[in-house]
């Protein structure tokens, strides 16, 4: 597991020379990594790596694998209308986006911390379907995986996952 910092692009290689992911790995003599899903480069937090496409096939599984939690910070403080509008998602170029959960973490004078829990991670879900609300994202952090959660891992740092991680996030199947 990787904490992703903001600015990075989640590829092995960028054609536009951007820095990617794999920096953080750097001289640490792993082997062949994929990631397993995404962040985009605005985005930061809680990203896995795998050599085992079975295993990431699984925690990507958006049926069965585990859920993915987000805290967002927003440009504005919704009301509980809103939060139950996001909740039950839109349609934003005939592709319907929802959440498993919205909830409000915390609100300030002009902006709010929101907890989002996704079945599955499309391409920028979280910042359509708050735009398609006229909410604009400030910050976007994935905290956790399932039961799998960032802590204190610091920005750019990354852990091995030990046999009880990975079990949890997803079971062999069998």
């Amino acid at each position: 597991m990787l904490n992703k910092p903001r600015g990075l692009v989640t590829t092995a290689r960028d054609e536009q020379g951007r820095d990617t992911v794999y920096r953080c790995f750097d001289g640490a003599g792993l082997p062949w990594l994929a990631p397993v899903g995404r962040l985009d480069k605005a985005s930061e937090g809680l990203l896995l790596f795998s050599n085992d496409p079975g295993w990431a096939a699984r925690v990507l599984d958006p049926g069965s694998g585990p859920g993915k939690t987000y805290h967002v910070q927003v440009d504005r403080v919704p009301d509980a209308a809103l939060l139950a509008a996001l909740a039950a998602g839109a349609v934003v170029d005939g592709e319907r986006l929802g959440a498993r959960s919205v909830a409000l973490l915390r609100a300030g004078g002009r902006n709010a911390w929101l907890e989002i829990v996704l079945d599955e991670g499309r391409n920028r879900q979280i910042r359509r379907l708050l735009a398609a609300f006229d909410l604009g994202v400030l910050r976007l952090v994935r905290v956790a995986i399932g039961p799998l959660r960032l802590g204190a891992l610091g920005k750019g740092q990354w852990r091995e996952l030990d046999p009880a991680e990975r079990d949890a996030l997803a079971p062999a199947s069998g």
